[in-house]
Order: C-alpha cells, then structure tokens, then sequence
C-alpha cells in the first residue's frame, strides 16, 4: 500500500521523529527538557491497569474448557454458519468450525500483538519528545504482556497459533518498517488498535469461556489507553494538515479499511479449518459469495461490537474520514447514526470495569474509573 506523502508530517513537536540510526539526536542537550505534558496523564495512569498474564491471581491458564462438547463463542456469532455451510455440517463438527475459527481470530490477534509490540518499540528509535518516548516505552511494555497473555491462552486450548493470513501480514510488516511517525499512529493505533478494540469486545461479549472473557477484559484495560494516544496525536495534527496532507492520509487509511474488510476472514486464508470438517474451501467461498450480499454485510455491522463498524468510528472520530470520503464507508454503514454518537468507544466500559477489578486487586482501593479524562489533547 503506498501513499503519496513520503516524508514526516509533523505540525506538532510531540511528534517530531528522526531516523531510527540518528541516536546522536538523542543526545543532544536540548532534547531532555523539551517534554510535552500531552502524554502525561496516560504515562501516569499505567499503574491503573498493571495485570501480570505470568501470575494466576490475574489470570489462570490452566482453567479448563472441553474443547470437543463446547462452543468457545456463541455460535450464532460464526459467519461460517450464517451460510449454506450451517447445513452440511453436524453438531461435533460446527462445533470443531468454531472453535477452529476462534483459534484463527486469536492468532491474528497475538501476530497483531507482536506487530503491535515491534512497532511501539520502533517509536522510541525516532521520537525525539521524551514524554513521547516514555509513552512509546509504556505501550511496548503493555504489547509484551498481551503477546504473552495470548500466547498462554492458545497453548493451553490448541497448543500452538496458527500462521498470519497474508492481508494481516502484509499490513503488519508495513507499519513495523515505515520510518513514517503518521503511518505507524494511525496505522496502529487506529486502524489495528480500531479492529482489535471491536474484536475484544465481541470475544468478552460472546465468549463462553471464562477464561478468554477475562483475558479479553485485562487486554482492554491497556488498549484503552493505547486507542487514547492514538487520539491525541489526531486532535493534535488531523485540524492542522494542509490539505494534500489530510487527502493522502484519508486515501491511505480507505485503501488499508478496504484490503482488512475483504480478506481478514476469506475462506482461501482458512483452508485447513474447512478441511478438518470435510469441505472444500472454494465450495466454502461460493456459499459465502451467496450469502454476504451488501445487505447482511451492512445488517451485521448495526451491531456495536462489529469490528469494521468501531474500525469506522475510530476514523471518523479522529476525523480522519471526512465529507470526501464518507461516501465509501456508507456502503457499509449509516454515517448520520455513527456522526451522532458520542466519542465514547466500544471497549470503554469494559476497560473501565476491568480498571476498577485491578485497582481492586492490586490493592489500590476499586472507586469508579473514567477513561474520559485521559483523552484530553492539552
């Protein structure tokens, strides 16, 4: 995916980067006392929503599920069964689908943590703001315990991940690698963190395994803040672009939306699960080509925890969608309703109940918790 701006957009000097081998510009004398105080607030929220995925007073890996009698999720959440696939297949084996296709969405979520990880590591390389950098720090250390919480969570219910689908990949390695502060920030902390808040909060809200219920509201608690920073750097830089500048960053993001709506779950990147429960995968596409008409498409994103459906209000909140482009994103949904809401995210309330139980357990007092407050720009 290329996009026409090449070179760093900074209109704020929160964000002004250098390249990843210039550490002598992170010695100079002048850098150390020019912080920014706009990162202060999620930098000091951290200890909030400290959980250790290492530690069973957080969460127990080894709590049981029958893997072969249970849905992991609600099957009526499965868009395998919301097709002709539904009749070819008995009760062990939609089961097995299932299950097998949660496995599917939680390894993309951890090649998406591990992604997630390289890049908030990659930002301490290049920002030269020292509030910046410490954030950037906090993040990486937050992804490294998400990898390691998800990596726990698949070893004890599959014993492995499966590979990353290549759309997933591709958009990973890109976002990784850009020396481009803008890419990195709205690549991953929104159109990733966008799709991940959606994702958890569908898994927290269908799961029907305790234990992945719990994991998904301890990784919440986190992503919360990460979707925050995300926020700042638009409230600071979207209102101040030129308008090539805005154009390239909007076109950029409608063409990253557009390649993750069309084959984040594409039956050709699932081909071991339909084989396991005997069908074959271009059958699978046919019948998926039948039944996922603009309508349902458009029908299943009514629903809040739709993952495009909070893909597309990151975007629009952060107003990186604008009248020029809304146009395409109204195939899919109705922007007047989305344009009505409040700022408030999907995962916010989830996040803020998960803050109190670990404020709670980490002996901090369990008071009521806004995330409201951290997202002020100042």
């Amino acid at each position: 995916m290329t996009s026409k701006i090449t070179t760093n957009i900074t209109v704020d000097a929160a964000y002004e980067a250098v390249a990843p081998d210039d550490f002598p510009a992170m010695m100079e004398v002048d850098r150390y006392g020019k912080r920014s105080t706009a990162f202060d607030k999620i930098i000091s929220a951290t200890h909030d929503h400290f959980w250790d995925p290492q530690d069973k007073k957080y969460v127990d890996f080894s709590t049981p599920f029958d893997m072969e009698n249970e849905y992991l999720i609600d099957p009526e959440q499965n868009t395998d069964l919301k097709t002709a696939v539904k009749d070819k297949l008995d009760e062990k084996q939609k089961i097995k689908l299932v299950n097998m296709d949660v496995q599917w969405g939680l390894s993309s979520i951890l090649h998406g943590e591990a992604g997630a990880l390289a890049l908030s590591a990659s930002l301490c390389h290049i920002l030269k703001d020292p509030g910046a950098q410490e954030y950037a720090a906090n993040q990486t250390r937050e992804e490294a315990r998400h990898v390691a919480g998800f990596s726990n969570y698949i070893k004890a219910r599959w014993g492995k991940p499966v590979p990353v689908g290549p759309a997933l990949g591709d958009v990973l390695t890109e976002l990784v690698n850009t020396p481009l502060v803008w890419k990195k920030l709205v690549g991953m902390q929104m159109l990733v963190e966008g799709l991940a808040m959606g994702a958890f909060a569908s898994f927290y809200k269908w799961g029907r395994d305790p234990l992945m219920v719990k994991l998904m509201q301890l990784t919440m608690t986190d992503e919360a803040f990460h979707h925050k920073f995300g926020k700042i750097w638009a409230d600071r830089t979207i209102p101040n672009l030129n308008e090539e500048q805005r154009n390239a960053i909007e076109d950029w993001a409608w063409e990253v939306f557009q390649v993750l709506l069309f084959n984040l779950g594409s039956p050709e990147q699932k081909k071991h699960i339909y084989a396991a429960v005997g069908l074959d995968w271009q059958w699978v596409q046919g019948a998926f080509m039948e039944a996922m008409t603009d309508t349902n498409i458009r029908e299943s994103m009514q629903e809040t925890s739709n993952i495009f459906r909070v893909l597309i209000k990151t975007l629009l909140k952060a107003g990186i969608i604008t009248d020029r482009t809304a146009m395409n994103y109204a195939a899919f949904i109705d922007m007047k309703e989305l344009y009505g809401e409040g700022d408030r995210m999907i995962g916010d309330d989830i996040a803020e109940e998960g803050i109190k139980y670990l404020r709670q357990l980490n002996g901090q007092g369990g008071a009521a918790y806004s995330l409201d407050r951290m997202s002020a720009a100042e």
